[in-house]
């Protein structure tokens, strides 16, 4: 029997499956805490437990596919996470781009204009500064860790970001990603943004798939890699390790896949809660919806093809607090929850013990410092190493840091932010979890360090510590159903923004908290059914479900949905070519990545695009590690009205889809 192993890597828990590869039963299931600092551990962990579950023995060449979806790429890109890169901007005009603030949208500081560059018909326009390129490699070379290149209309005429890329190769050994292999699709700051976040991508797309890879070997599991896309299909590791931005939203699009897999409904709300976000998708004919636009992360607006995905800040370990009005505030900010960090450093329960009996009614609750991931590259700061060094004896108090060295380091504060950001610390504190666990509905860490945290925060807020908790379960169900009818309410084409809609946020609280005004009441029901998934969402979904009058879902194997999902797909390759026209309409020009092609007639310049499209697709698509490989050609041929003339041709766009299952190691 050939065996499908199923994994995810997620912000909290890394979870496998096994599952028969024929009948997609699931034969075992394991989860294991994520261990950041060292990932390979979580997964030989969730792999080995997975394999020992099966009721029987599961020989290593019996597994003949093994698959991988992740939300470390959408996770890091969300909390600004990353490696320093330095972004190659060729023929961009840097006044326009500070004109209009588009500065702020290229997902890196480290700029440099560059000049060169081609106009809409892929003609240079000017010559490629080689020495500009040079000089702005060899000062970046030992500050970054890898390189992005986009030129202007790049997606027509990618030479020049060739020659930088070639240049960066000959000259370092830093990766280098150019925009127009990433994306074909006209938007130069888009474009720019999406090679930039891919740079910052490709060290923890590394240190993930090489965890990975590890661990098969030491398991002696020899099937082939493959990494879920964001529109849930498949790709071999090699191609995810040099696109790990195309692997953005892994998470939701496999999730999306495990609900329909495991529910077998069509149309449904897929919700999968997990430890650092919440993730929405829309289920169409039992496929998740993508996002045309494409998708949008951290704020970040990128040319990635992915689920069309509500991601909010709420999850599992989403940090709680009260704010100067005495309300509870939760996430967007994800910290590790005390009961897991008790687990781990039991001294921790002595502080949390002392801080609930001496401070609970003046200060507000303290977050702990403690060490991160491993770092990706030397440190430029001495004292961010000698800061690192302090914590290796465990965790610290935040604020007790502060104020003991705020006289000989006033940054320090912002120093621990930095670090934060880069990943290097992770902060502790209380989160939905910890509540969970005072109130006996989720056991799995120490639940004294989730009570004394509770102490501190009930006593702030004036309440006693169960009713805190509680309204800290009741708030969770509140803000999740209130974020699905905002996607629901987004799909339909609309815009949801109850900030600045005061009578609209009056109807959605009459609906969701049950507030009656004195005229009127307010129901809100969702016409599709949810489908939930994730470790706690039996604690809140019920309750969000019923504020939205719809039915629920929480399938069996619910909490190990991804890793379902990432053995589900197939694998999926897009190329888009253009042809525009030329000299009034009568040449049209057919742009491919080998050079630009002029036609005087429009059908050969398409049955050319064929030919050559046709057996690159599908090799490209072995490659990416599909089989039985089909290929279909999409052909958009777009046109304007013009008042007294007939419809003027503006050019055509041919999409080659080539589409096939995932290559399976045969036993």
């Amino acid at each position: 029997m050939n065996l499908s192993l199923g994994i995810d890597t997620g912000g909290t828990y890394t979870d496998a499956v096994l599952v028969n590869s024929r009948t997609g039963d699931v034969l075992s299931k394991a989860k294991a805490l994520t261990t950041k600092h060292d990932l390979s551990i979580a997964i030989k962990q969730a792999i080995g437990s997975a394999l020992q579950n099966n009721q029987q023995p599961a020989p290593p060449e019996s597994i003949g596919l093994v698959a991988l979806s992740t939300t470390l790429a959408t996770n890091a890109i969300a909390e600004g996470h990353g490696a320093p890169v330095c972004l190659l901007l060729i023929g961009y005009d840097p006044e326009l781009i500070c004109q209009y603030k588009f500065q702020h949208e290229l997902a890196t500081n480290d700029i440099f204009y560059i000049n060169g560059g081609h106009d809409i018909q892929g003609d240079e326009i000017t010559p490629l500064d080689e020495q500009a390129a040079r000089e702005a490699i060899m000062t970046r070379r030992e500050q970054v860790w890898a390189f992005a290149v986009s030129g202007y209309f790049g997606a027509l005429n990618p030479s020049h970001e060739l020659r930088v890329k070639q240049m960066i190769e000959d000259i370092c050994d830093l990766p280098a990603t150019c925009g127009h292999e990433l994306s074909t699709r006209f938007n130069s700051i888009r474009r720019a943004t999406t090679v930039a976040l891919n740079a910052r991508l490709i060290p923890i797309s590394y240190d993930l798939i090489a965890s990975v890879r590890a661990v098969l070997e030491q398991l002696s599991i020899s099937a082939p890699l493959m990494i879920v896309k964001g529109d849930g299909s498949l790709v071999r590791a090699e191609w995810a390790m040099e696109r790990p931005v195309e692997t953005v939203l892994s998470g939701p699009a496999a999730s999306a896949i495990g609900a329909f897999q495991l529910a077998g409904k069509q149309d449904v709300w897929a919700v999968d809660v997990g430890g650092t976000t919440t993730d929405i998708v829309e289920l169409r004919q039992g496929k998740p919806k993508l996002n045309p636009e494409g998708a949008n992360i951290g704020g970040w607006r990128t040319m990635v093809e992915a689920v069309d995905v509500n991601t909010m800040g709420l999850g599992g370990d989403s940090h709680i607090h009260g704010n100067d009005e005495n309300h509870i505030i939760i996430g967007p900010k994800r910290v590790v929850p005390l009961c897991k960090l008790a687990v781990e450093y039991p001294q921790i329960l002595t502080v949390l013990q002392r801080q609930a009996q001496t401070r609970a009614n003046k200060d507000k609750a303290d977050l702990f410092v403690i060490l991160g991931r491993k770092p990706y590259h030397r440190f430029s700061d001495q004292k961010d190493e000698s800061f690192l060094m302090r914590l290796k004896n465990g965790p610290q108090s935040l604020t007790r840091i502060i104020d003991k060295n705020f006289r000989t380091d006033p940054w320090l504060s912002k120093r621990i932010q930095n670090l934060e950001e880069t990943g290097l610390v992770q902060l502790a504190g209380f989160t939905p979890t910890d509540a969970l666990h005072v109130l006996h509905r989720f056991q799995h860490w120490d639940a004294d360090a989730s009570r004394w945290g509770a102490e501190i925060l009930a006593a702030q807020l004036g309440l006693p510590v169960t009713d805190f908790c509680e309204q800290v379960v009741q708030t969770v169900s509140r803000q999740l159903a209130a974020s699905i009818i905002t996607k629901a309410i987004t799909d339909n084409g609309a815009t949801a923004n109850w900030e600045k809609e005061p009578v609209a946020r009056v109807l959605l609280e009459s609906a969701l908290d049950g507030m009656q005004a004195k005229q009127i009441g307010c129901k809100i029901t969702l016409h599709r059914p949810i489908v939930a998934m994730g470790a706690p969402v039996e604690a809140y979904m019920p309750d969000a479900a019923a504020k939205l009058n719809t039915n629920l879902i929480i399938p069996r194997h619910a909490e190990v949905a991804n890793a379902i999902g990432a053995v589900s797909g197939g694998v999926i390759q897009h190329h888009q070519i253009y042809i525009r026209p030329l000299n009034a309409g009568l040449t049209f020009r057919l742009h491919l990545k080998k050079g630009s092609k002029d036609f005087i007639d429009l059908e050969q310049a398409v049955q050319h695009a064929r030919e050559y499209m046709l057996p690159r697709a599908k090799k490209l698509a072995q490659q990416a590690g599909a089989e039985q490989v089909e290929i279909k050609m999409d052909r958009i041929d777009k046109r304007a009205k013009v008042r007294g003339h007939e419809d003027v041709y503006l050019g055509t766009q041919l999409t080659f889809t080539a589409f096939g299952r995932p290559s399976i190691a045969r036993t």
